[in-house]
């Protein structure tokens, strides 16, 4: 009698490679609920004062991660990997709220650091789940790309709130992010003034220049061979003077106002959009050259239909890198004589008076306006080199 080859196959044992991930879960979800047993326990076996907090909340979290160390591993991959979002999150919350009880502040026991590393734990469980998830539809493909940097940074962000508070350790040396939140919220008139002067009138001004300057230059250079040659060596020559020295010298020929920042971040942003862009466009293949000459097409011909695009990843390479340039230069360049507002005037200023929250809150600032104008860049790029391998299929 012939036999049905699919029931055969269907009722194959699973593989080495494939039993192996749902093992790893479920020791890792296991040593998680163990380690918040231990945690929640040590106040029984010892008279350190730093975790009488948890109670029934912590006995709660310890029955979410039991029930998730058994089912987990049986549970389809969407429901895995917000089984381990939940308890990561009730880890960070219990945390977070435990630890600024006035018992805990500056005494954190040993049992809050052994249910602190269970939060790292599952955190790490939650964020391998989210990379191996394999949505059904594309919304919930872009809900878990932003979910797992997003939960990335806040375990960072809880870590370092907790640690600081925990440990007590002082502000000049470390500040908590809460203690930044607050400093943040209280200073807005002045970080609003301070982002005015230095991104809206001398970053981005100068990234403009720079960059637009730079892609000519390296237009011009690649149509006149001997001057891209002459260029590329002067180009590398001055990406390595240090900024320290030119910024002053800027100050000395603009003045004390945006204008000598703005110029530092021209400098800055002029030679890499050059260089990139000069690669890029020596990046079209061969063959695709080949043909457009058989098409008798002019240079500008072939530069707008095949050698351009071709050099478009270049140039949003440069483009993101000197976004980043541009911030840096210019809030260095404050350093060294600005009117009574700017980033780096702020920085400067509070470093030596010790106001160390109030230059995190500068550097919150910084960081969310660095990323912002790096994501909104890799968006059109993405718009643009829609053609480009890196972005297939995405």
């Amino acid at each position: 009698m012939s036999q049905d080859p699919t029931a055969a196959v269907a009722t194959l044992p699973p593989s080495d490679e494939a039993a192996r991930p749902m093992a790893t879960d479920r020791l890792a979800s296991i040593a998680v609920a163990g380690l918040c047993l231990l945690g929640l326990s040590a106040p029984l076996t010892s008279t350190t004062v730093g975790w009488s907090a948890a109670g029934i909340s912590g006995l709660a979290v310890v029955a979410a991660l039991v029930v998730s160390a058994v089912l987990r591993p049986l549970a389809t991959n969407g429901a895995a990997a917000l089984a381990a979002v939940t308890v990561t999150a009730l880890l960070f919350f219990g945390l977070v709220t435990v630890v600024h009880r006035p018992d805990v502040a500056g005494f954190a026991s040993l049992g809050f650091f052994l249910v602190l590393g269970a939060a790292w734990l599952s955190a790490w469980l939650a964020i391998e789940t989210l990379s191996s998830y394999v949505p059904s539809r594309p919304l919930l493909g872009r809900i878990a790309d932003v979910a797992v940097p997003t939960m990335f940074g806040a375990f960072l962000f809880v870590l370092w709130e907790v640690i600081t508070i925990g440990c007590g350790v002082p502000m000049v040396l470390l500040p908590a992010p809460s203690q930044i939140a607050v400093r943040f919220a209280a200073s807005l008139p002045i970080l609003g003034e301070d982002f005015v002067q230095t991104v809206l009138r001398a970053v981005i001004p100068g990234w403009l220049i720079g960059s637009a300057a730079g892609f000519v230059v390296a237009l011009i250079a690649d149509r006149i061979p001997f001057l891209g040659r002459g260029l590329i060596p002067l180009g590398n020559f001055v990406s390595a003077l240090p900024m320290v020295g030119i910024a002053p010298i800027m100050v000395m020929w603009f003045g004390f106002d945006w204008q000598s920042k703005a110029a530092v971040v021209v400098i800055n942003t002029f030679f890499p959009m050059l260089v990139n862009t000069v690669a890029g466009l020596a990046a079209s293949g061969r063959m695709e050259r080949d043909l457009m000459r058989s098409w008798n097409a002019s240079w500008a011909q072939t530069l707008v239909a095949l050698r351009l695009p071709a050099a478009m990843p270049h140039v949003f390479g440069a483009l993101k890198l000197n976004s980043t340039f541009a911030l840096i230069a210019a809030i260095v360049a404050e350093y060294f004589g600005t009117p009574i507002v700017g980033m780096g005037f702020r920085i400067s200023t509070e470093v030596g008076r010790m106001g160390l929250d109030m230059v995190w809150a500068e550097i919150a600032v910084a960081a969310i306006t660095g990323s912002t104008f790096y994501m909104v860049l890799a968006l059109i790029e993405k718009r643009v080199t829609f053609w480009h391998p890196s972005n297939r299929g995405r």
